[in-house]
């Protein structure tokens, strides 16, 4: 089943003088379980893509629907994951989920359960009051991802997010991240420029040119759960890395 569309969608700056388009008739969907990701360039457009669908950014034309619904800014059921953690520093983890909470009319009596709930499945139950500061990097990546998954969101939207660790850290961190997307329903919308990182997650890949087309796409049929190290996962790796960049030549 299908829970996003994005149909015929254009977002254009400026004014009646000049004008520059960041994508055009832009055509995408994600089902029910789907681990989507779009691929491409720095400055193609993934962000904007994705906070167009999150409501954040208005389209200039098109429509972005959501269960066959429009999406409304502030109305829509996402979780959105971000490159840096943004997380408030004068709050300990647990207070910086709660805010999330507040945000979505949580009943307060329900905070602590949630709470626990995201952080055990995240690896950080222990860390509910600790202050970000004290935290590595992969453990504040987990808060974010924590804060995300609080709302119980029916789709996730991820802009990078694991760019700034190192390969280590981030390996685990996308380890976590996989562990809990089994475990539920969600659809996932995910933007990475590392082509390992996108067919080691991803059900299909969405290739995005400089101009911010969709020239492309890939399914990536290895079965889950997936071995990073797996030499079938390197070698559809350097497949589609040729694919796609001898498509932007």
């Amino acid at each position: 089943m299908t829970r996003l569309r994005v149909r015929e969608a254009t977002k254009r700056y400026g004014d009646n003088t000049e004008t520059v388009d960041v994508f055009t008739n832009l055509n995408l969907s994600v089902d029910a379980d789907e681990f989507v990701t779009l691929m491409g360039p720095s400055g193609c457009g993934k962000t904007t893509i994705l906070n167009v669908i999150a409501g954040l950014t208005p389209l200039t034309e098109g429509t972005v629907e959501f269960d066959d619904k429009s999406v409304v800014a502030g109305e829509f059921p996402f979780g959105y994951v971000f490159q840096e953690p943004r997380l408030l520093e004068w709050r300990t983890v647990g207070k910086n989920i709660e805010f999330v909470l507040q945000a979505v009319d949580v009943n307060p009596s329900e905070y602590d359960s949630h709470i626990d709930s995201v952080l055990t499945r995240v690896g950080l139950a222990d860390e509910r009051d600790s202050y970000p500061q004290r935290l590595s990097g992969g453990q504040r990546q987990r808060v974010n991802l924590a804060r995300a998954l609080a709302i119980e969101p029916e789709l996730l939207l991820m802009d990078e997010p694991f760019s700034s660790l190192d390969e280590v850290t981030a390996r685990h961190v996308r380890q976590d991240l996989l562990d809990v997307w089994y475990n539920t329903d969600k659809a996932v919308l995910f933007v990475t420029h590392d082509m390992s990182e996108a067919v080691a997650l991803s059900d299909r890949i969405l290739f995005v040119d400089r101009e911010g087309n969709l020239f492309d796409e890939a399914t990536i049929d290895h079965e889950r759960p997936r071995d990073f190290d797996d030499p079938a996962l390197r070698e559809t790796e350097t497949r589609l890395t040729r694919r796609f960049f001898g498509s932007l030549q």
